[in-house]
């Protein structure tokens, strides 16, 4: 690919970036809320994922063990709190697991400023 033809590319990915961004500032419609609602969940996904390996490389294997036991239970209730089956479907409410995940993250950021400052206290994992 030529420098030529790398820049209007760029152009054009600049381009739909910003008009998905847009979008989010103001949906016009309940899929626009349902795109941009679930572009913030993956975020808070992908959070809870890096915060969850981080705190994991501060413990030793009795809090590596506590910690996927915790995070376990977690999955359990935000999925039992956030979705339902119905009539043959299944329904997820984004706005609760995007509510529950961001909480998450905080709790195991929360771990980890302990492991840190003051020791990591497997029996809060």
């Amino acid at each position: 690919m030529t420098k030529k033809n790398l820049i209007p590319m760029l152009l054009m990915a600049l381009s739909a970036n910003a008009i998905a961004n847009s979008a989010c500032d103001k949906p016009r419609n309940d899929f626009d809320d349902l795109y941009c609602l679930n572009k913030v969940y993956q975020q808070a996904d992908t959070d809870l994922n890096a915060a969850y390996k981080s705190l994991a490389t501060k413990l030793d294997a009795d809090g590596k063990s506590a910690l996927k036991q915790g995070q376990l239970g977690w999955m359990r209730e935000r999925n039992a709190q956030c979705s339902r089956s119905e009539d043959g479907h299944f329904l997820v409410d984004l706005e609760c697991a995007t509510t529950r995940t961001v909480q998450r993250v905080q709790f195991l950021q929360d771990r980890e400023r302990e492991c840190v400052s003051a020791g990591c206290q497997n029996s809060k994992l």
